[in-house]
């Protein structure tokens, strides 16, 4: 258990006041205060009582001048003063004593809760050399204007987000993302700031002003994540502003009531009073409101560590009910990158046949830089000499009429195949056929799809693992490609050729069909889904290859981009709110048994001692679960 300075401090003061608390007991059991000599034990036991609860005096008095009476302070306050007042000088230190070790212990937690989130914080570099008329200046990161470039030696942090122009260099990214497996970075890379540069030296062109930048953006998200408050902590805020000065009139009540209408001597009187300060130790709410933050604290936390950030703990808790989840196809579960999947030449479907169609479309696509014709000359590997290829004419809507070899070749959809008299059919197939002519004679089909992201079909099953009920694709591309994905995949429910303005109106019906207290959450990562993923419950985006507007507009940010986290993350969210639920039920009830016994006389200081410090350290205990969580 590491401590800083002050939880030292803090901790000395506990144990020379425990010191003196033993050496007090055993005078008062030795009967060294009896009789006339009560005076004494008073300001012995004055001596260990100011060294341990000074501060909660001060605040008390403090917190009163500014109008704010009731809190935890004023209740351990005036139930030590009660027990000072009938001469019961050692539990009025233990009281105080046994407290400030739960504010000790949960100051510990909370620190530590804290720092899983804090140590983001030392992402963000100090300073940055850019290179300016041909010599290297260090400068703040502020001071760097997108367009420049910055030179990042071996074992340095990536000050600004940019794009790798000379070198190359393997990248840690394991502060942003949570993956220990470092990156290779080499020329037209881009690279992302907040990350540790491995052996080799980078020339980096900024493609951001630093606040622009992803660092910047993740301290900004970190620094504001627990300002946002859920139902149950505004619940237990409001909870304790009425609880606090209910239970101090009760305790009142109790001290005064009951002697009164009774009446008896000053033994009725000191009893009653004994069991108004119990009364009031047992009713001080510390253990709800102090566990219920640091539970989402440590939630945060716990999804920090694996490179997810969640903006506030009302969007964890959000998260925990979430029933539905909701994908955009491209990006998200796609790459978003066209491949060949398919050769089928028209009659012989041998090898040799496959090669000759593809050679024919690589030839057709010479010219073209659209990402399909881009994906068919990847597929053929070979180099194509300039000279084979002749005249190259686009044909709008319906596809490439080219020559080579003296060969007129046809390259296109199934209305380019008919306008030009050849017989060509539609296959049922997701992706997207390129019909292929060669002087006439239809030679086959290649079919371009987009390639499902590693890790898809894993990540849905994992979802359904952790409780979500369905899962859903909205896209804007054919219904048959959509179909094709999620068949891979596993998703429940398919809408596919929407625009941006149908997902918002898709999103609202899928939300209306939710019961209860069911959420729903969009995942996305386009300029497109910035609004859907503000209309949704919870908006989940990625944070290394989203666009600006979707990392700001969503509510959790997925760091490296890998949807497998959010079924951790629910996890993690479901786990939260099941500890903090657990804590506010556990606490509520102890106390108000040990409130019924003391009314009754049955309960003692020690067992009032229990239920407020005992809970509170057990409450805590139950919320540091989270911090040894990883999903």
């Amino acid at each position: 258990m590491k401590l800083n300075k002050k939880q030292k401090k803090w901790l000395a003061r506990i144990v020379t006041a425990a010191v003196l608390f033993v050496v007090l007991e055993i005078l008062v059991h030795m009967g060294a205060f009896d009789g006339n000599k009560w005076w004494i034990g008073f300001l012995f036991a004055l001596v260990p009582y100011l060294i341990v609860g000074y501060d909660v005096i001060l605040k008390s008095i403090r917190n009163i001048s500014r109008g704010d009476v009731f809190d935890e302070n004023f209740l351990m306050m005036i139930a030590t003063f009660g027990a000072f007042g009938i001469r019961e000088y050692p539990e009025a230190v233990a009281v105080m004593l046994l407290y400030q070790i739960g504010e000790l212990f949960q100051n510990y937690a909370t620190g530590k809760s804290r720092d899983s989130i804090s140590d983001l914080m030392s992402i963000a570099p100090e300073t940055a050399f850019v290179e300016r008329d041909g010599e290297i200046e260090e400068v703040d990161p502020d001071e760097v204007e997108a367009g420049e470039i910055i030179v990042i030696r071996p074992g340095e942090r990536i000050p600004l987000d940019g794009e790798v122009t000379e070198g190359e260099s393997l990248i840690d990214t394991s502060a942003l993302t949570g993956e220990p497996v470092p990156r290779r970075a080499a020329c037209g890379d881009m690279v992302i700031s907040g990350c540790v540069n491995g052996q080799g030296t980078l020339k980096v062109r900024t493609t951001k002003a630093y606040e622009d930048s992803t660092v910047a953006r993740i301290l900004e998200m970190v620094e504001t994540a627990t300002e946002k408050k859920t139902r149950v902590e505004n619940f237990v805020t409001r909870f304790a502003h009425v609880y606090t000065p209910i239970v101090t009139i009760g305790a009142v009540v109790l001290a005064l009531i009951p002697p009164i209408i009774l009446g008896g001597g000053a033994q009725v009187w000191i009893s009653w009073i004994r069991r108004a300060c119990i009364f009031l130790v047992v009713s001080c709410p510390c253990a709800l409101v102090i566990s219920v933050p640091l539970g989402f604290f440590g939630g945060i936390g716990a999804a920090s560590r694996i490179g997810v950030l969640v903006k506030g703990s009302n969007y964890l808790e959000a998260l925990a009910h979430v029933n539905t989840v909701v994908f955009d196809k491209t990006g998200t579960l796609t790459r978003g990158e066209f491949r060949v999947s398919r050769i089928s030449p028209a009659g012989d479907d041998s090898k040799e046949a496959q090669d000759r169609l593809l050679e024919l479309a690589a030839c057709a696509e010479y010219y073209s830089t659209h990402p399909i014709a881009e994906s068919i000359r990847t597929a053929y590997g070979c180099p194509i000499e300039a000279s084979r290829i002749g005249n190259a004419e686009e044909i709008a809507g319906h596809g490439i009429l080219a020559s080579a070899d003296g060969h007129e070749i046809l390259a296109g959809n199934a209305k380019l195949m008919q306008s030009r008299g050849i017989s060509a059919q539609e296959p049922q197939t997701g992706g997207t056929v390129v019909h292929i002519a060669c002087d006439g004679k239809y030679e086959g089909i290649i079919v371009i799809s987009d390639t499902v992201k590693d890790g898809a079909t894993q990540a849905v099953r994992d979802m359904k693992a952790a409780g979500v009920r369905k899962c859903v694709m909205l896209t804007g591309d054919r219904r048959e490609s959509a179909m094709e994905v999620a068949s891979q995949i596993g998703i429940d429910e398919v809408h596919a050729q929407l625009l941006p303005g149908d997902k918002v109106d898709q999103i609202e019906k899928l939300m209306q069909s939710e019961s209860g207290s069911g959420k729903l959450a969009f995942v996305g990562d386009g300029i497109n889904d910035a609004p859907v993923l503000m209309r949704s419950d919870v908006g989940i985006a990625m944070g290394s290859l989203g666009s600006d507007a979707a990392i700001e507009a969503a509510d959790i940010v997925l760091m490296d981009d890998d949807i497998t986290k959010i079924a951790q993350t629910v996890k993690i969210a479901r786990k939260t709110i099941g500890i903090i639920h657990a804590n506010i039920i556990f606490a509520i009830a102890v106390k108000i048994i040990i409130l019924v016994l003391s009314v009754f006389g049955i309960a003692n200081m020690w067992m009032a001692i229990f239920g407020d410090v005992g809970v509170l350290v057990l409450c805590i205990l139950n919320a540091m679960r989270l911090l040894r969580r990883n999903g």
